[in-house]
């Protein structure tokens, strides 16, 4: 038995030193290696498909006007570009002010949905958006989102290769200052886009469409089947879907989108264990095709495994403190007190999205953020609550899984309060 424990132990703190290289993989190429991205500049900006902006939006009377208003100024051609707004069955004023834009605006469609139609999630929205949409690339935009005025350009410009089925921008924190949960959302952010997407991008490995900021060709997505309404991260969803059917995802750093992030520990905790429910639902949908796929290389897929594993990181982290502490109090030998205390790096540093050490001191390093840095530290108190957000997204999963008999999970939706702009 104690031999058992003491493998077990060994073998999860392994898989973190895994994660801690595979960081310090992605830190060193944002550093030094950045050879991908000024492609789209030399062979993409004169590239001008026509295209669709989906915008799904269920009680988003605060921030919808923001979206719809910067639209109107995009610099992409009027005459190339439609805004599809999906009014899922609002209950405030969305619908009024959508249509009010539409009058104003001959390129910006509305959806209504009724309450029998919608409010099922975003996925839903989105499927009924893109019966509406007409572009050869559709892009997606959250209601809060604020987006570059040549964003449209710098997008689509990836899409010039044929190979390419979908891309995403970068996503920033536009209400940074107003709590310390949105600056430590930020500083995720920051390491999430500037370092870990940007690496992905340029080591040919595996960028994750986000499910905003970015987009696809209407016509790979439509054979794809839209969006899976019954998986919670069908970003992740869709990211695997795509690059399984032999296309490539690639990120565009450039292209800037500031969003408004959640400002309190609560909404912190619903919005993250949505994400992990979903990218859990991932993994038992995508992991075993994804290893036995012939559309990607080895490193694509090896990348790959560890993107759909990121959520089930932080439980073994958890699982790997409890028998460690068993072992130190119970069954201590020689060679156990220096590796007990490597424990806390490695869980600190090598663990997800949720404590990209490395990373986040690179990018902040690159964006010229020094004053954010000095609350990476308190990044201890995201991670632990990540900790306890995915044991509970595991078993609830289960439950509903086993008990429930595969019963849809509930779409819960972040609030927005159209903060600082």
């Amino acid at each position: 038995m104690i031999l058992l424990l003491y493998f077990a132990f060994v073998l999860l703190v392994s898989v973190m030193l895994v994660y801690l290289v595979r960081h310090y993989t992605f830190s060193l190429a944002a550093l030094y290696y950045n050879k991908g991205q000024p492609h789209y500049l030399r062979h993409g900006m004169c590239y001008r498909p026509t295209v669709s902006i989906l915008i799904p939006a269920r009680n988003e009377e605060a921030v919808v006007g923001r979206l719809l208003q910067r639209t109107s100024e995009l610099t992409y051609p009027k005459d190339k570009l439609e805004i599809v707004v999906i009014d899922d069955a609002s209950a405030d004023q969305t619908g009024r002010i959508v249509d009010e834009f539409s009058k104003m605006y001959s390129y910006i469609r509305v959806v209504h949905r009724s309450l029998r139609e919608g409010g099922k999630g975003k996925s839903d929205a989105l499927n009924e958006g893109l019966k509406h949409a007409s572009g050869e690339i559709v892009l997606c935009f959250d209601a809060d989102y604020f987006p570059q005025l040549d964003i449209v350009e710098k997008l689509v410009a990836y899409f010039v290769d044929p190979e390419v089925g979908a891309v995403q921008g970068r996503v920033t924190v536009l209400n940074e200052s107003a709590t310390l949960v949105s600056r430590l959302v930020a500083l995720e952010r920051i390491g999430g886009y500037r370092v870990d997407q940007l690496a992905r991008d340029d080591l040919r490995l595996v960028p994750q469409y986000g499910g905003t900021v970015g987009g696809f060709r209407r016509g790979l997505l439509k054979s794809l089947g839209g969006w899976d309404p019954t998986v919670l991260a069908e970003d992740t969803d869709l990211t695997f879907r795509v690059v399984l059917a032999g296309y490539r995802v690639r990120y565009v750093n450039e292209a800037e989108c500031y969003e408004e992030a959640v400002e309190d520990w609560r909404a912190y905790w619903r919005q993250r264990s949505r994400w992990a429910k979903g990218h859990m639902q991932c993994f038992f949908k995508h992991a075993w095709p994804l290893l036995k796929s012939g559309n990607m290389r080895f490193r694509e897929k090896l990348d790959g495994f560890f993107l759909l594993s990121v959520y089930f990181v932080p439980i073994l982290v958890g699982v790997s403190w409890l028998l460690g502490a068993l072992i130190f109090f119970f069954a201590p030998v020689g060679w156990f007190d220096w590796f007990w205390g490597l424990l806390p790096v490695f869980a600190y540093s090598s663990v997800g999205n949720f404590a990209l050490f490395f990373e986040l001191g690179v990018g902040v390093y690159l964006d010229g953020r020094v004053r954010l840095g000095w609350l990476m530290p308190l990044l201890l108190l995201s991670f632990v609550v990540n900790v306890v957000v995915c044991v509970w997204a595991l078993l609830n999963l289960c439950f509903m899984r086993c008990v429930r008999n595969g019963r849809r999970h509930v779409w819960v939706k972040t609030l927005h309060n159209g903060g600082e702009c």
